[in-house]
């Protein structure tokens, strides 16, 4: 049952770290890996030396710090909600509801939020205009465009993102919640005094994989957000791959940018995942 995963892993995530020895390398590829000249770290060099990279790394820490502080508990949240839900056929209608944004892809999120809040024709800007209210250019303002971002990620996965949590508080012991009662507690007591707790190795472990993708937010997304409007607040690393990769042609300084964001994540884990141990908690390993 486990192979198909297996080799998904070996095929897409393992076997291509072979490739990431052109980092150090001047590849061109009618010469090969084994025909390339070597250049050592050059291409780390230029990354940690060029303007650009402080405004990459700016720009993906606070979104990554506004996807923590404003995404991260709201499924924790809104489990603990659903878990109160004592009717069944309601909750499932508000699961269902909740889950279907995740099966859209970005390029319907992106084109959906357009339609809303585009400056010409855009829903939100037209009923502005109509109590008086100046209009706002939401997709192109520097001042916007992160809030916009995190919305869109909080639309797209807060629902599905309550399915861990709510799995972890199905295995809750229902006579912690029996004895909770008879001591007088509420639901809201109950919950912060039984089901949080019973929950929290679940919390730490989501939270320690949360920080090992501080700088991996995402191609796709930020892509069909990104113009030359926002860029300046818009351009992250996984952007900046892309468009030096793929556009400009610089491969072997793009595998360098993204073996960056490889170690800094790998880093993170370990860090955290000490960190959690030393405070008493499971960790991941």
């Amino acid at each position: 049952m486990i192979f198909p995963g297996v080799l998904y892993f070996l095929v897409f995530k393992y076997l291509p770290m072979g490739g990431l020895i052109i980092a150090f390398q001047d590849y061109q590829p009618y010469l090969g890996i084994t025909g390339s000249p070597w250049v050592g770290f050059k291409h780390f060099i230029r990354l940690f030396t060029e303007p650009t990279f402080f405004m990459l790394l700016r720009n993906t820490l606070i979104l990554f710090a506004m996807n923590l502080i404003f995404f991260f508990p709201l499924p924790i949240l809104l489990a603990l909600m659903l878990n109160e839900v004592s009717r069944k056929w309601f909750k499932n209608i508000i699961q269902t509801v909740i889950y279907i944004p995740h099966f859209m892809s970005w390029v319907i999120i992106v084109s959906i939020t357009y339609v809303f809040l585009t400056l010409d024709g855009g829903v939100l800007n037209e009923l502005m205009a109509a109590v008086g209210l100046p209009k706002i250019s939401f997709l192109t303002s520097t001042e916007w465009l992160r809030t916009v971002y995190i919305g869109q990620i909080i639309w797209k996965e807060l629902g599905w993102s309550t399915i861990i949590y709510l799995a972890a508080i199905t295995v809750v012991d229902t006579q912690l919640y029996e004895a909770a009662e008879m001591d007088g507690a509420g639901r809201v007591r109950k919950t912060w005094h039984v089901t949080l707790p019973a929950i929290r190795p679940v919390i730490i472990t989501l939270l320690i994989l949360k920080i090992g993708s501080t700088l991996d937010l995402g191609f796709e997304h930020m892509y069909l957000l990104l113009n030359s409007l926002n860029r300046e607040v818009a351009e992250i690393f996984d952007t900046y791959i892309y468009t030096a990769g793929l556009k400009n042609g610089q491969l072997s300084f793009s595998t360098t940018v993204g073996l960056f964001k490889g170690l800094v994540g790998l880093l993170l884990v370990v860090g955290s995942n000490k960190l959690a141990k030393k405070l008493g908690e499971d960790g991941v390993y």
